[in-house]
């Protein structure tokens, strides 16, 4: 049964609260975040594979996901400003349709550079297409239970990363890891089908003078600075563990238990950062210390060749890393007004593609040089703890109040006056669902 419905248009975002966060959930945005960033977290399988077939160091191999990740990161804006030329349903479907494609020309690599090219550039830009686009379709649409929506649409991230990581390993077994790629890309070519499920909307055009901002700007730096140790774990842990001594299952069970905390995570600091006992930068500051004090404990409990202390370690990670996943983006809104969402996360994203090129290099060179992954994780784990220390420094960081929200963005008339820019009813719409039974 085919199913739609659509909304009168408002001259302001409403708060759908519970039915609408009860859609959410079955939303595209679901589907999207698992086959952007969960398949991205799970990538770590073939690190191993990587480092076998093509006797290239760490550091060398570590280049492919980085590549990847800050492509996504690097041409956000350009997500952004094509779905402000077109829709966003069109700029999905295209996402979708490189994101596969690069994969899949993947499979057929010869050399490190073509595996850059392919799962890096190609597939990096076509996450850029996705993912963009459908956060700010969340953080538009919901006002007091935002974080308890983007926990819920990130959900299927952590889902992802507990299911993706033993599949990966046994296709890798099965198929090899060319066949497994193949495989992947094809999965990823359901990107198309979800983003043809999106409503296009007008989109209203608003000033982005937020280089000039400080609040902005040091939100930026510490969002950059997260992004420098965050996704370390996920493409290292499995060749952290196999290092120490655990099978191949072992290793990859190790990050299943993480996604599936991470599941917990986000639901959880989404439904109590909404509750508004306390402000979402403060929560935001606990969660990011917690999960990068556990980063710096996961060599620590393998030291000692016990999996249970590695796996107990790991489950607390996941709960922190997802914690604050869903709070990173819920507090974009009260940073820079929801009128200004796409662009501003466009442009986040854009400047700590930097942190996501450089971050798991990093870690690889010091696995190089030291021989093993304790410096890497130690490292990684002190940038989140540095970011912490940034957010710190945000205005009225220590008022137990939120401050005003930015006033919203004006243009000049035909007449010279200012006018205010009243935004539509998103850049898609999350009061709409579609359902194939």
């Amino acid at each position: 049964m085919l199913f739609a419905r659509k909304p009168e248009r408002k001259p302001e975002y409403p708060d759908k609260t519970h039915a609408n966060i009860e859609r959410t959930c079955k939303l595209p945005t679901e589907r999207l975040t698992s086959l952007v960033f969960g398949l991205m977290r799970s990538l770590g399988i073939f690190f191993v594979e990587f480092v076998h077939v093509f006797d290239e160091s760490a550091q060398a191999i570590s280049w492919i996901s980085s590549i990847g990740l800050a492509a996504q990161q690097f041409f956000s804006p350009l997500g952004a400003a094509l779905c402000n030329a077109y829709n966003t349903r069109l700029v999905v479907m295209v996402g979708g349709l490189l994101s596969g494609l690069g994969l899949i020309l993947a499979s057929q690599a010869t050399c490190l550079v073509h595996l850059y090219l392919t799962m890096g550039v190609i597939s990096g830009f076509g996450w850029a297409l996705v993912f963009t686009p459908m956060v700010a379709t969340v953080m538009a649409n919901f006002t007091r239970w935002r974080a308890l929506a983007l926990g819920l649409g990130f959900s299927s991230i952590g889902l992802s990363s507990f299911a993706f990581n033993p599949l990966f390993q046994l296709l890798v077994e099965t198929y090899a890891w060319r066949g497994a790629l193949l495989i992947l890309g094809a999965l990823s070519l359901n990107i198309v089908a979800c983003g043809a499920l999106i409503r296009p909307e007008c989109q209203p055009k608003a000033r982005l003078p937020l280089l000039c901002e400080r609040p902005y700007l040091t939100y930026t730096l510490a969002v950059t600075l997260f992004n420098f140790g965050y996704f370390v774990p996920y493409f290292h842990l499995v060749a952290h563990s196999r290092q120490a001594g655990f099978s191949e299952y072992q290793a990859a069970f190790v990050m299943s238990a993480a996604g599936a905390t991470d599941i917990l995570g986000r639901v959880a600091s989404g439904w109590f950062s909404d509750l508004g006992h306390f402000r979402l930068v403060h929560l935001l500051t606990l969660w990011t210390v917690s999960a990068g004090a556990f980063i710096m404990l996961l060599p620590v409990s393998s030291l000692s060749g016990s999996y249970a202390a590695l796996v107990a370690i790991s489950l607390l990670y996941g709960f922190g890393s997802g914690a604050l996943t869903s709070l990173v983006f819920a507090v974009v809104p009260m940073i820079m007004g929801v009128e200004r969402v796409m662009g501003g996360l466009g442009l986040l994203q854009l400047i700590e593609s930097s942190a996501g090129l450089l971050g798991t290099p990093l870690s690889g060179w010091l696995r190089d040089v030291t021989g093993n992954y304790v410096a890497s994780f130690l490292v990684a784990g002190s940038f989140l703890l540095l970011g912490s220390l940034t957010l710190a420094t945000l205005p009225h960081y220590c008022s137990c109040t939120d401050p005003p929200p930015p006033p919203p963005p004006q243009r000049r008339s035909s007449q010279g006056t200012d006018e205010l820019i009243v935004p539509k009813h998103g850049v898609t719409n999350t009061s709409w669902v579609f359902f194939f039974f």
